[in-house]
């Protein structure tokens, strides 16, 4: 199974499981300005932007160390283009989240960064 395809299962489960957990997903993949939020929803009254980071196992380190500096420059640009698309949005609280998958155990990290 090729990495896309792999990473869009993963991604699957992890929007199953936030919603087992009573969030609302709102988005899948949502692309703006040269960046992408893998997972939109609503905790409550909380937007929540979701990271989903796969690995088959640790030997390349922990899903969640991938989500760099870098990498949360790039969703909190793309979270502002989201809240400025989305003009009911912008005055509840907001949080960036990691769902981090190590083989199929599932760790959700709420305000990661």
């Amino acid at each position: 199974m090729n990495r896309r395809r792999e990473g869009s299962i993963r991604e699957h489960l992890a929007a199953a499981y936030l919603a087992e957990q009573g969030l609302e997903i709102l988005e899948r993949n949502y692309r703006a300005d040269r960046g992408e939020i893998d997972l939109i929803a609503m905790d409550r009254d909380t937007l929540v932007f979701a990271e989903v980071k796969y690995r088959k196992d640790g030997r390349m380190g922990l899903p969640e160390e991938a989500v760099t500096a870098a990498k949360q420059k790039t969703i909190r640009r793309t979270a502002a283009a989201y809240l400025a698309a989305h003009a009911g949005c912008g005055g509840c609280p907001c949080r960036f989240d990691v769902i981090a998958v190590l083989g199929d155990e599932i760790t959700w990290i709420r305000n990661a960064f």
